[in-house]
């Protein structure tokens, strides 16, 4: 593509618009996203998930037609940077779709043990904290019970079972 027409193209692209793309392919650092109107933009992996993702895979697949969010436009450099966290809401919005006192599915998203403890991910866009436990495995499943949720903190306790 052409300097003339990359520059013509990201013309009618906006910061914090949404657009419709498919998953052309994958490196560690994230994917590869072609929009529409042909261009090709990068979600970066940390602009992939709010929980902690090992690989794109994890979120996309190849061939996946997507919505997608314009994080930034280089137009110097003709770079579209996109972010797909945003399609899946806010903490507050994923948040509401839980209740204090329940017992729902979750998914180890790390095994590190740490001082606060291990990252659960509830949603796409929640992440609870649980404390460490020996012998889980990244990315199972496992029932959690939700011992509090702090909407002033943005924070999720939960306790494995």
């Amino acid at each position: 593509m052409n300097n003339l027409n990359r520059n013509n193209l990201l013309k009618d692209l906006e910061v914090g618009k949404r657009v419709a793309g498919t998953v052309k392919s994958f490196q560690p650092y994230g994917a590869f996203i072609e929009l529409e109107n042909g261009l090709v933009g990068l979600a970066h992996i940390e602009d992939l998930s709010v929980a902690r993702i090992r690989t794109p895979a994890e979120r996309l697949k190849l061939g996946q037609k997507i919505d997608i969010v314009v994080k930034s436009i280089n137009k110097e450099e003709g770079r579209v940077i996109l972010s797909y966290k945003e399609i899946f809401g806010s903490w507050e919005e994923n948040a509401k779709k839980f209740e204090q006192g329940t017992k729902v599915k979750g998914i180890i998203k790390e095994t590190e043990k740490n001082k606060n403890g291990i990252f659960v991910e509830l949603t796409p866009n929640l992440v609870g904290m649980a404390e460490y436990q020996e012998g889980l495995e990244y990315g199972k499943e496992v029932d959690v019970y939700i011992k509090k949720i702090d909407t002033d903190k943005k924070k999720v306790k939960l306790v494995i079972l």
